[in-house]
């Protein structure tokens, strides 16, 4: 991104934004149906299985597959994979696990990209109270998603959060990106405080916002397979992200979940339109 502005981000119209919205949906409600189908015994290529049906069903294409060589239509990272997991026929759930799934749709041209991090089964307190610790600090980040803040206000309330819950690991090196058109796009958004605050927020702008956090430390390393990322020491992680439209209302959740509405409405948010 260049340093003084803004140039290369692309803003959308209320229309664009709507058009958005519905390829959220496609996303929200694979999401849906994945957190439905996540058993013991079930391989994540099973589940990969689900996404593509449901995406192809909705009319839309799966962002993810075929992206750069990414040969799932999701991503599936289990307990110690942080993100870009791919599916596999030989990686089985067991009961005690977590799953962080993250889904992409293009619908009309448009992309949706949201991701939650599923219980398999029973697990134990710290990963149940870590998934929710990354949870919510997404949506302290996006709460910072007006006209007239700063890009770095983000990831100061995301890492702020964090902070505040204790010793978990926020992951530095990935972060959320802007939307649209494209599934990756400028600007990078960062999960913790910057030394500058970065570009201004206006309406228009589309992000999407992704705090990864470890049980752990923050360290990750990327496995032989050129996609995986872990955590250094083994221990677990969790991820959470929404597509988020910057409304002069304030944030627009593209690819809110119906179970995301009481959440939505007690922030003061627009409603998305379930």
């Amino acid at each position: 991104m260049p340093g003084k502005g803004r140039t290369n981000i692309q803003l959308k119209s209320p229309a664009e934004i709507a058009r958005m919205r519905a390829a959220g949906q496609v996303v929200a409600r694979t999401l849906d149906t994945l957190r439905a189908a996540v058993r013991p015994g079930m391989t994540t290529l099973e589940l990969d299985a689900i996404a593509e049906s449901s995406i192809r069903d909705a009319g839309a294409v799966p962002s993810f597959k075929g992206y750069h060589g990414f040969t799932g239509s999701i991503c599936a990272s289990v307990n110690e994979e942080v993100v870009h997991g791919i599916p596999r026929d030989t990686k089985v759930l067991a009961d005690g696990d977590i799953i962080s799934i993250d889904c992409g749709a293009v619908l009309d041209g448009w992309h949706g990209d949201s991701a939650i991090t599923v219980a398999v089964g029973s697990v134990d307190e710290a990963d149940r109270t870590a998934m929710e610790v990354c949870e919510e600090s997404m949506w302290q980040g996006i709460a910072q998603m007006r006209p007239g803040g700063r890009l770095g206000d983000i990831g100061q309330a995301i890492g702020g959060y964090i902070a505040s819950k204790g010793r978990y690991g926020n992951v530095r090196e990935y972060g959320g990106h802007g939307i649209g058109t494209e599934m990756h796009m400028e600007p990078h958004v960062l999960n913790y405080a910057q030394t500058t605050r970065g570009i201004r927020l206006v309406e228009g702008m589309c992000l999407a916002i992704e705090p990864m956090v470890n049980l752990g430390t923050r360290h990750v390393r990327q496995l032989a397979d050129g996609w995986t990322v872990v955590t250094q020491d083994g221990r677990r992680s969790a991820h959470f992200e929404h597509s988020v439209a910057i409304t002069a209302d304030g944030p627009l959740v593209l690819t809110a979940r119906e179970e995301n509405r009481e959440k939505i409405a007690s922030l003061g948010f627009p409603d998305p339109g379930f």
